[in-house]
């Protein structure tokens, strides 16, 4: 099933303030708590896609890329998928909602645990995003593009462990490898992250002097972006493993590099086709000739202009526009018949003979809107 609008899910308008966001999302979340609905399926998905929408739309960055991207601006952003994620968008309404953890491990197994046996196993790192800005005929043609950003790697010295060589790490004595401490409040038991472990389940006994434990370091680093002939403004280009290192020697995650194509000053773009305009004087219009126009390649090309051809009539040139998919669009010529502002004395004369000639009238006909639409 195709997935809805953040806003349309929270019953909210784009100009929503974040206030507005957590009422609409608190009102929901409370209708289709689990605890209210035991065995609803229906009601289990509502509560996920609130809270979905609520992780993007209340963090300004996420809320900013959907905007203007949709979902394609937020994908790998880290939206909520697993119960850690729901977790962290679940943050201020634990006093609602009561004990999170026991509902999240119903929904995806197990929380915070991973195949590490704890709350710090290995996990994928985050991905990353990168805007870039190209001009339009790199968009068209394709290019390669050099960027350069920060991103953690894993420590060289620990190989992404954290504890120094020949060293180990023990369970975390507060939380007892959980990750987690629960308190009462009220009628409601709360988890927080353990505040001896921040969460990882284990304390390293002899940190890495490289990385402090951490188990990874920022680096600054470029590579060579490969932009597709036919790239649209919006798009993603998505680069496997080269965005933050994992926890504890985890995988990386991906790179997504967004571009934004720079307006052309005589070209425009529809699909696979390009449109330009070109100027023709009245005299080419009504006798017709042949022009010698720029692609956006640069290269010269002899078109046919038909006698007789009125303002703003459309020629097509065949295989001239954009390049995509083992094929190429058509280029598109707009005419503007130009009106000289300012005539010699002898143009004057022709024109005038011209008029007598043609017989031209000073009280014409109208236009009928049929015969207009076919021009």
């Amino acid at each position: 099933m195709a997935k809805r609008d953040y806003y349309e899910v929270l019953g909210l308008q784009k100009d929503a303030s974040k206030d507005d966001i957590k009422k609409a999302y608190r009102k929901l979340a409370i209708q289709y708590h689990p605890d209210k609905n035991p065995g609803n399926k229906e009601a289990e998905e509502k509560f996920k896609e609130a809270t979905e929408a609520y992780e993007i739309l209340s963090d300004d960055q996420k809320k900013s890329a959907y905007d203007q991207f949709g979902f394609a601006g937020v994908e790998g952003m880290g939206g909520p998928s697993n119960a850690q994620d729901f977790a962290s968008a679940f943050h201020g309404f634990e006093d609602i909602f009561g004990d999170f953890s026991g509902i999240f491990d119903t929904f995806f197994g197990g929380g915070r645990r991973s195949s590490g046996g704890g709350a710090g196993g290995v996990r994928q790192g985050a991905n990353l995003r990168y805007d870039i800005e190209i001009p339009f005929k790199d968009a068209v043609f394709g290019t390669k593009v050099e960027i350069q950003y920060t991103r953690n790697e894993a420590c060289a010295a620990c190989k992404g462990t954290g504890a120094a060589n020949g060293a180990g790490r023990k369970m975390c004595p507060t939380c007892s490898g959980t990750g987690q401490v629960r308190r009462s409040q009220g009628f409601f038991s709360v988890s927080t992250p353990c505040p001896t472990c921040g969460g990882e389940g284990y304390v390293i006994e002899q940190p890495c002097k490289e990385c402090g434990g951490s188990g990874i370091q920022k680096k600054r680093q470029k590579i060579m972006v490969t932009i597709p002939a036919g790239v649209e403004n919006g798009k993603r280009v998505v680069i496997p493993k080269q965005g933050d290192a994992g926890p504890n020697g985890g995988p990386p995650g991906d790179l997504y590099v967004f571009i934004r194509v720079k307006p052309h000053e005589y070209f425009e773009r529809d699909g696979m086709d390009l449109y330009c305009a070109v100027p023709i004087s009245i005299t080419q219009a009504a006798l017709g000739t042949e022009l010698f126009v720029t692609t956006l390649e640069d290269k010269k090309i002899k078109v046919k202009i038909p006698s007789g051809v009125q303002n703003g009539k459309m020629l097509r040139i065949k295989n001239e526009g954009v390049p995509a998919g083992g094929r190429r669009g058509d280029m598109y010529i707009k005419l503007i018949v130009q009106i000289p502002t300012k005539l010699s004395k002898r143009g004057k004369e022709l024109l005038e003979e011209l008029s007598q000639t043609e017989g031209e009238v000073n009280s014409p006909k109208h236009i009928s809107l049929s015969e207009l639409s076919r021009n």
